[in-house]
């Protein structure tokens, strides 16, 4: 059954062995590149601890961004599957789904891993981001400094290994082979970890602009659970106050330092042009996030209710022209232009205090021991998550319409796609299909059948489609609810390409099951 699928992956050809080789080399230069940085003491935690320790701050959370990209993928797509089907064959799996898809969990479990992927960012900046002056130090290999300036200092080397290594080749597998990835122990924690986040309170800020939203758009949040008792109201709001406080403490520190010119920012850059840069990567950042949100809106709309606005016409156009070979394409231009956002906002708003160096003052007086955790950047994780991601998002699931309304979206959309058309993250493939051939990894029908097999089957399950409609998030790689696209469908074909001819014969799931077992 297996060979059933073969075509969604991708065709070697001369044109995608060229991209093959050069994103791969790519690929290794940016990794070999960054380790040499670590290793010659030249990055900020190896030129104050150890490389070793650098070394590590980069490739676990590099290694734990994988597993959050992969789960989310997989826990947007699997509501559709009765759970029953892969209860026997794949039982972390089905423990996981039975918790994030209980109530309002996915929403829960997107807002805290939204926060763990910034939060991954922001370490991998400080593990591997040069410390060295450009202008009386040797940049590496010894090449000229202003290759150093391109490739090391503005951090483009943290962000193609970050995209490809930590993103896009999860998201590669994690499209098609839902269950296995998230079979695993690994993939638990990881959800365990945003759940404990989001339980936190850090991020209720965004609760509170969620319901700024829904009154804005005049319509009500649906939820799946009960309305809350009083004592739980009560701690509800408790914590929204708490990050409200967090939030405009973040603000007030990051633009202080900022106008003191304490950040990890570039030296030639002044203050007050940091504070402009910052608020310009938080509106690109926000609107390639509310861009997926509008653009799965858009996909299940029929063609006559899109309106008529200019740049919405011209961005459907675009974005459904042919087979749909643009959607995904988009996804995989968006991952690195986002990572790159995350990556540069990281370096504007990371403090760089020294408090053993008597004539450096702490930012607003606080404690030497205050200010080495500010020089962590944690406070800035949570103002860039809400911020550049979440509202964003919130914001394109109640207006899509005027969010697509703008010029500026239909020039990121051809900013995306130009991106995908280089061939630059393709690597991912290669990757994804060294990871998948090691973990053994199987599609999804081959255990659950295809979803016309499903509809064969006489069971009574009604398929789920998650929240996609106003105060709700949806996963920031892959459309959810019943509609499957993913990145392997970049390759000239839609999901639906690739299941059964109409007039094949029907498979029972039950009979599938048997065989896969």
């Amino acid at each position: 059954m297996n060979d059933e699928f073969d075509d969604r992956d991708v065709d070697l050809n001369a044109v995608t062995f060229i991209k093959y080789f050069y994103s791969t080399a790519i690929l290794i230069f940016s990794v070999v590149n960054v380790m040499v940085l670590i290793f010659g003491d030249s990055s900020r935690i190896a030129h104050d601890s150890y490389a070793e320790l650098a070394c590590a701050c980069v490739w676990i959370p590099i290694i734990f961004l994988f597993f959050l990209e992969g789960s989310q993928a997989a826990l947007s797509g699997l509501p559709s599957i009765d759970r029953e089907l892969y209860r026997v064959n794949h039982p972390i799996a089905h423990r996981i789904t039975g918790f994030v898809h209980k109530g309002d969990n996915l929403d829960r479990y997107l807002m805290g891993r939204q926060f763990m992927v910034v939060l991954c960012i922001y370490v991998i900046n400080l593990a591997a981001a040069p410390v060295m002056k450009l202008d009386t130090e040797p940049a590496v290999f010894g090449w000229p400094s202003l290759y150093q300036d391109i490739f090391l200092t503005s951090g483009l080397a943290m962000i193609f290994m970050t995209a490809m290594i930590g993103q896009l080749t999860a998201q590669v597998n994690a499209s098609h082979c839902m269950l296995d990835f998230i079979n695993n122990y690994f993939a638990f924690l990881t959800v365990y970890v945003a759940m404990a986040i989001e339980f936190s309170g850090i991020m209720h800020v965004s609760y509170i602009i969620q319901s700024l939203v829904a009154k804005i758009a005049g319509k009500k949040i649906r939820s799946k659970e009960e309305p809350l008792t009083t004592v739980a109201w009560i701690f509800f709001i408790l914590r929204c106050l708490i990050s409200l406080a967090i939030v405009g403490f973040g603000f007030t520190v990051t633009f202080i330092s900022l106008l003191d010119e304490k950040t990890t920012l570039w030296g030639k850059i002044p203050g007050w042009g940091g504070i402009i840069l910052f608020f310009g990567l938080i509106l690109i950042a926000g609107i390639l996030e509310g861009m997926q949100i509008a653009f799965f809106g858009l996909a299940k709309m029929p063609k006559d209710k899109r309106g008529a606005n200019k740049y919405v016409t011209k961005t459907c156009k675009l974005l459904f022209r042919g087979n749909g070979h643009n959607l995904p394409g988009f996804m995989v231009g968006r991952q690195l232009l986002v990572v790159g956002c995350y990556f540069i906002i990281a370096r504007i708003t990371t403090q760089n205090v020294d408090v053993n160096d008597s004539k450096s003052d702490n930012v607003i007086g606080v404690s030497d021991g205050f200010q080495q955790f500010m020089n962590t950047g944690l406070h800035a994780v949570v103002i860039t998550t809400i911020f550049a991601s979440i509202s964003w998002q919130l914001f394109a699931s109640a207006f899509p319409f005027l969010f697509l309304s703008n010029p500026l979206t239909y020039m990121l959309l051809r900013i995306c796609l130009l991106i995908e058309v280089t061939g630059i993250c393709v690597s991912s493939w290669a990757l994804a299909a060294l990871h998948k051939c090691i973990s053994g990894f199987q599609y999804d029908e081959i255990y659950v059948g295809t979803p016309e097999e499903r509809a064969c089957e006489e069971s009574g399950f009604v398929e789920e489609s998650i929240h996609c409609e106003i105060g709700h998030l949806v996963g920031s790689s892959f459309p959810s609810g019943t509609q499957k696209v993913g990145l392997h469908d970049m390759d000239l074909k839609h999901w639906e390409d690739t299941n059964h001819s109409k007039d094949a014969e029907p498979v029972k799931v039950s009979e599938t099951v048997k065989e896969s077992a």
